[in-house]
């Protein structure tokens, strides 16, 4: 079933959110600094393509106090609006039946967007 999803999915826009991540992440790893960020955008993407199934777990890193000050910078650079993008699309799809689901994903990823440094996205093929 949760296959059947994902296609419904990836066909309804999951396959081109994806590719805006991807690109996104592309865009920020040319430079040195924007590594780190490119990471993160790059688990987003992940989880567009395949979010029924998947996980979003916090990691066992020790990075400490970096992995907030990390997380502020990507909240005020932009994860913002991809946390906003993915919270109003899932009211949208709350506010129909058949589109719970489909808005529980986009709640999770907007998890993820809100704060990625620190969680990991653990896929379930």
């Amino acid at each position: 079933m949760k296959t059947l999803a994902n296609i419904v999915w990836l066909l309804c826009g999951g396959l081109e959110a994806a590719f805006g991540y991807f690109t996104g992440s592309l865009a920020l790893a040319i430079t040195i600094i924007g590594i780190p960020f490119a990471m993160q955008t790059y688990k987003l993407g992940l989880l567009c393509l395949w979010p029924f199934g998947a996980r979003v777990i916090p990691t066992e890193s020790p990075t400490g106090c970096l992995r907030v000050f990390m997380n502020f910078i990507w909240f005020m650079c932009g994860g913002i609006f991809a946390w906003l993008m993915h919270a109003i699309f899932g009211l949208f799809l709350y506010i129909t039946i058949i589109g719970i689901p489909w808005g529980k994903q986009h709640f999770k990823m907007a998890g993820l967007a809100l704060a990625p440094f620190g969680k990991d996205v653990e896929l379930d093929y």
